[in-house]
């Protein structure tokens, strides 16, 4: 237990180094994050999540403190992770836990960042909505990604409590994947839209806080006649997590599929959150494009929601950790490729 704190502490330590870097370096609060610097805010993000990776590819086992079969063995039950281990050969079994536990973690990590696209698509409807600057888009997403880092801790240790007192509610979370993932495909093609006077935040808000009615730059509050008012952006940050909230329950218990070891699906769900802000500045002007992209996540869901349904007959069916991943990388190719391939013809004019 000591050990996975202080894995946890340090991995904590890196996340604050990296916000840190990133408000220090990216964020410029009188200009709109360009393409330019998205790209590399993103390259920057997805190689720290591939350097984690081999981290813990080489280093995994002092997660749990594994230094005897005993302890691999514990390990290997308490994460269910089902691997076939030779006692007679510890290294060979501690080597083949620390792949895994890699492969669960990138997995994890491909599944989180894709579902987060699907939450690109109602940012950029809450900014247009409520007329959001584009200067401030940097400012709302940082803080909303800070409040979905703790939230998504809270979730994920409740959820890995959960399974380990119900292991049935996985078929639960399975059910509940797979319709959502039918339901994502039957509305595919339906308009979503926000009214601002009328959301239930906006409301909640106006009846119990005094509210500006303009934006004052960047500013979550402002102080007029020594009265303290929140602004119209701050009413965004609380709609942007409360939005977070429900892709949560979502994306969870998906992760849930692919590991059932609470750090690594907390790491996972963390380094694909962190990703998210820059990969909605490089995606927002041309989102739309991906024309096939709700059914590829539908697809996904599906998937995803399938394999927890036949958690007893992965490894018979072959789905194992590393198949599972070839399975999610496919049907994300397959969705982007089409849409590249296929685009959506637009209306000739006159």
């Amino acid at each position: 237990m000591q050990s996975e704190l202080v894995f946890l502490i340090g991995f904590i330590l890196l996340i604050v180094a990296m916000l840190a870097a990133d408000l220090g370096l990216f964020a410029n609060p009188n200009k709109a994050v360009s393409i330019k610097r998205a790209a590399v805010m993103s390259a920057v993000w997805i190689s720290a999540a591939l350097c984690f990776y081999a981290f813990i590819y080489r280093y995994g086992h002092l997660l749990h403190h594994i230094d005897s079969f005993s302890a691999l063995q514990e390990a290997n039950n308490r994460g269910f992770h089902e691997l076939k281990l030779n006692a007679n050969d510890f290294s060979g079994s501690l080597q083949l836990y620390r792949k895994n536990l890699a492969l669960e973690f990138i997995s994890g990590y491909v599944v989180e960042y894709a579902l987060s696209i699907d939450n690109i698509f109602i940012m950029v409807l809450i900014f247009t909505a409520f007329a959001v600057p584009p200067r401030n888009y940097h400012k709302v997403l940082f803080w909303g990604i800070i409040g979905a880092i703790i939230m998504r801790f809270s979730f994920i240790f409740l959820g890995a409590t959960l399974i380990v007192h119900f292991h049935w509610i996985l078929y639960l979370f399975g059910a509940f994947l797979l319709y959502t993932g039918i339901t994502m495909f039957m509305n595919r093609n339906s308009e979503k839209k926000i009214d601002p006077k009328n959301h239930a935040i906006v409301k909640f808000a106006s009846r119990y806080f005094a509210v500006h009615p303009e934006f004052e730059g960047g500013k979550f509050f402002v102080r007029i006649d020594h009265k303290k008012l929140i602004t119209p952006l701050f009413l965004v940050l609380l709609i942007i997590e409360g939005t977070d909230v429900l892709f949560a329950v979502d994306s969870i218990p998906a992760i849930f599929s692919v590991t059932r070891d609470p750090y690594i699906v907390f790491f996972s769900n963390i380094f694909a959150i962190l990703g998210l802000r820059s990969m909605f500045f490089l995606l927002v002007n041309i989102i739309d494009k991906f024309r096939f992209l709700k059914i590829g996540l539908a697809a996904l869901l599906a998937f995803i929601g399938f394999k927890m349904l036949a958690a007893n007959y992965v490894e018979q069916i072959g789905l194992t950790t590393g198949n599972s991943l070839l399975v999610i990388l496919c049907i994300l190719a397959t969705c982007v490729g089409a849409s590249l391939l296929f685009p959506k013809k637009v209306p000739a004019k006159g």
